[in-house]
């Protein structure tokens, strides 16, 4: 679709700041903001556009818990954000009505082309799925998209729709009214590249969500694809010319490294002034206990216990399973806050239940003695820990032995008082990681997955937490070594 151009035929200039997956990483946003403004010192309020590609809360901070999300968007509207888009760390660890909560004060629009309120089919009033901002005469067109879990979002009172056909919709319908199509991809690499290779009209594809850092953005059939990494470690810039006389668009983009800058002021001051707030707010208790709970990520302990037959009971399984380094310490004896539980237990995981054979089950126990899995450090899937950990279980009781490698190997499993069978499925209570393939790949083979959204693991250890019976019965071995 050709281009309109009202412009007095001079070239216009625009540089387009970009960020994204920063995960409540609040310092970096700090020297965001300061490289943000200190650009617009250098260019101008007109030559400067910044925007956010999503996935900048993430509420393993107690910052971002405390205040629900508000210092996130208080330090985006700080560095002059001018659009976000929220990833699946806003759309999938916050409700529906907590985002509204937490966008309601943005000074920024919120886009998202391929998310709607199942219960009216329409976007929310606060996010649209598109805009158009006119910067230095440069007519530059914003679509936002995030990556769609529909089975995660439909818990959530959301419907998320193929994002390839939502942008492309967007892409029609703006393309000929605008100097520059931008699309804010919170759909990762693969997906920005399909968009590029299958929708005529994409100038520039700013991509988050599978953390690529790409130093020099790829070319696309006439695309340009950048992503700036992770945790706010670096700035995306891309230099927009449009000369109206040719109808032609330029862009180069490149990265800034933000480590060596200071944080910005104002956003320090906001930081503060929001972790003062986010203490106050987690001080609340939430469990008193009259003895400590010990945890330790190699071997059987009582806090991981307690988690495995709370997740059981919450998901009404026969069997729980969860891995022990979900917890990152034990809890003393004494008063219990919500904070220090947030401290031990900080993952945005979920519990689900599943159907999963016998022999599926015995695999990932016998995975989780030996030190190279309850070892191994990992990274992602909403896991905010350092290592896996071993399995803790409820409802069975296993024998084990000792191998000459330092490992262990199974010599029966029991559960409700009978020989786990190999081939019979079993209801399984455990952790919404497992279903991505994240860890012990043996409970990524469950099926009949069903998932439990918006608790997180912590709320249901805070449940356990409060049940002399439950206190009571985690000290109770569940693995035995025999000799």
């Amino acid at each position: 679709m050709e281009r309109t151009t009202p412009h007095d035929g001079r070239k216009r200039r625009l540089l387009l700041l970009h960020s994204n997956d920063v995960h409540s990483r609040l310092e970096e946003a700090g020297r965001i903001a300061a490289a943000v403004k200190e650009a617009r010192r250098d260019h101008g309020e007109q030559g400067v556009l910044y925007v956010d590609i999503g996935d900048h809360l993430d509420r393993m901070r107690q910052e971002t818990e405390g205040t629900a999300g508000s210092v996130n968007i208080a330090l985006l509207g700080e560095a002059g954000c001018e659009a976000a888009v929220p990833g699946n760390n806003e759309g999938l660890t916050f409700t529906r009505d907590e985002l509204e909560r937490i966008y309601a004060g943005a000074r920024f629009p919120v886009l998202c082309c391929n998310l709607l309120d199942a219960r009216t089919g329409e976007r929310p009033e606060w996010l649209l799925p598109s805009t158009v901002l006119v910067k230095n005469g440069l007519r530059v067109a914003l679509i936002g998209a995030t990556a769609a879990y529909p089975a995660f979002y439909s818990l959530l009172g959301w419907t998320v729709t193929d994002p390839l056909l939502a942008v492309r919709e967007q892409v029609r319908r703006l393309r000929g009214a605008s100097d520059a199509v931008v699309v804010l991809s919170h759909l990762g690499l693969p997906m920005d590249r399909r968009l590029a290779e299958e929708i005529d009209g994409i100038d520039v594809i700013l991509g988050g969500h599978t953390h690529h850092l790409l130093e020099e953005p790829e070319r696309v059939c006439g695309a340009l694809l950048c992503g700036a990494g992770k945790f706010g470690e670096r700035l995306g810039l891309v230099e927009l010319a449009f000369d109206p006389r040719r109808g032609r668009l330029e862009a180069q983009g490149r990265l800034l490294p933000i480590a060596s800058l200071p944080i910005d002021e104002s956003s320090a001051e906001l930081l503060r002034s929001h972790g003062e707030a986010a203490r106050r707010e987690l001080s609340r208790p939430a469990a008193t206990l009259e003895q400590p709970l010990a945890l330790d990520p190699s071997r059987e302990s009582p806090l991981a216990n307690l988690l495995a037959a709370g997740v059981r009971e919450w998901t009404g399984a026969q069997i729980g399973i969860v891995n022990a380094g979900q917890l990152l310490g034990g809890l003393p004896a004494g008063e219990i806050s919500e904070g220090l539980l947030h401290a031990l237990c900080p993952s945005p995981i979920n519990p689900c239940r599943m159907l999963l054979a016998g022999r599926r089950i015995r695999e990932a126990l016998e995975q989780s003695l030996q030190p190279q899995f309850y070892g191994k450090e990992l990274r992602g899937f909403g896991f905010r820990g350092t290592v896996l950990g071993t399995l803790a279980v409820d409802g069975l009781d296993v024998e084990w032995e000792q191998a000459p490698d330092g490992g262990g190997r199974i010599v029966s499993i029991r559960s409700a008082g009978g020989e786990l069978e190999d081939e019979r499925e079993y209801d399984v209570g455990t952790l919404d990681m497992f279903t991505f393939g994240a860890g012990y790949l043996p409970l990524k083979e469950g099926r009949d997955v069903r998932y439990f959204l918006p608790e997180f693991i912590r709320q249901v250890l805070a449940a356990e937490l409060n049940k002399p019976e439950a206190l009571r019965r985690c000290a109770e071995p569940r693995f035995r070594l025999v000799r």
